[in-house]
């Protein structure tokens, strides 16, 4: 009797690695044997990307066909256990969000309390994530276990934003991995992924100056080749340095932010300020001198247009214009960088931001 368990469970191990994926990876079929009897475990992913934004909630589906092997001695049917987690941007590790076994259930980390089963029927393991955050973009993996076996399909979740390149008031490469990481966070966004920078370079986005992505790699958009930008000759596209060494190497950084909460404004004031006049006006004014991040989604999101220079949390100085017209950004639509002018002696108006 042992060993014909033994051989059994052999026969499952070896079956295994029978599968069958299409073409667009989203759906996964396995068939183990065990003896005379069989059992199929498949998934389906029918959407394999889905869009949000920061602050609202996304469902990430996930369905699965379960035929249990018949109880046969000890061996009855398992119960399924339904696992997703995030991928890393380097693949080599995941983050864990959500564990399902019958009627309990566990969310993880910055998860917790905000990640929910959908359960519309037993076949359903999709997921809702409440209270979106720039740092849950990315992409998901749904794993359905059962006994030895197991099936899993991934799904992208997106989020409606807007790209920007970023360097602080020392210059141009001045920032390794670590501190862009810290950059984008201190400006209300993250660093950005390789997808969300090309997907700013279909939309028109060109950058001349390398930039760090998440992954580790360095990175520029161009859309209009030329010197010294690879080359007058060469074709549009995303031009690469590889990954380049996280603590010693210095380049730019490119951020990604979404919608935020709250409200965004020029501060009308009876006069121009210096910076430290201009942080201490918003504060009187209920609100916080804005971030460059809450700029960029104002612009881009809500076709903020403001033709007056203002002072920003970094210490810079923009205005956005998302109607190019004379004096102000006459030929794109586009936030203006006026620079880094000295903080005591230097006036200017300020932007304001007041969270909700």
């Amino acid at each position: 009797m042992t060993s014909l368990l033994l051989l059994a469970l052999l026969s499952v191990c070896w079956a295994d690695s029978h599968f069958n994926l299409n073409s667009t990876g989203s759906k996964y079929f396995r068939t183990i044997y065990i003896a005379d009897s069989e059992s199929r475990l498949g998934i389906t992913i029918d959407q394999p990307k889905v869009i949000s934004f920061r602050g609202s909630n996304a469902t990430l589906p996930c369905k699965f066909y379960y035929k249990p092997v018949p109880a046969r001695g000890f061996f009855g049917p398992f119960k399924v256990r339904i696992k997703w987690t995030k991928l890393t941007s380097d693949y080599l590790k995941e983050i864990d969000v959500f564990v399902s076994l019958g009627n309990n259930w566990k969310s993880f980390g910055n998860y917790e309390g905000r990640v929910f089963l959908n359960d519309d029927d037993e076949n359903d393991a999709s997921i809702t994530i409440t209270d979106l955050t720039l740092e849950d973009y990315g992409k998901y993996k749904c794993e359905i276990i059962e006994g030895l076996d197991d099936v899993t399909g991934t799904v992208l979740l997106d989020l409606q934003g807007v790209i920007f390149p970023y360097f602080p008031r020392l210059g141009r490469y001045n920032l390794n991995f670590i501190e862009a990481q810290k950059a984008c966070q201190d400006q209300d966004a993250i660093i950005a992924s390789f997808d969300q920078l090309y997907d700013a370079w279909r939309g028109g986005l060109d950058w001349c100056n390398a930039g760090w992505l998440n992954d580790g790699s360095v990175q520029y958009p161009i859309t209009k080749p030329r010197e010294p930008c690879g080359g007058e000759n060469t074709v549009p596209g995303i031009r690469s340095y590889g990954y380049r060494d996280k603590m010693k190497n210095k380049y730019d950084v490119f951020c990604f932010t979404s919608n935020f909460n709250g409200r965004f404004y020029y501060l009308i004031y009876r006069r121009k300020l210096t910076y430290s006049e201009a942080v201490q006006a918003c504060i009187r004014d209920g609100s916080k001198i804005a971030k460059v991040g809450q700029m960029y989604a104002a612009w881009k999101l809500l076709g903020y247009d403001r033709c007056d220079a203002g002072w920003l949390a970094d210490g810079s100085v923009r205005y956005p214009i998302s109607r190019p017209r004379r004096r102000c950004s006459e030929t794109e639509a586009a936030v203006r960088f006026v620079g880094f002018p000295d903080k005591k002696h230097q006036l200017y108006g300020v932007y304001c931001f007041r969270s909700n």
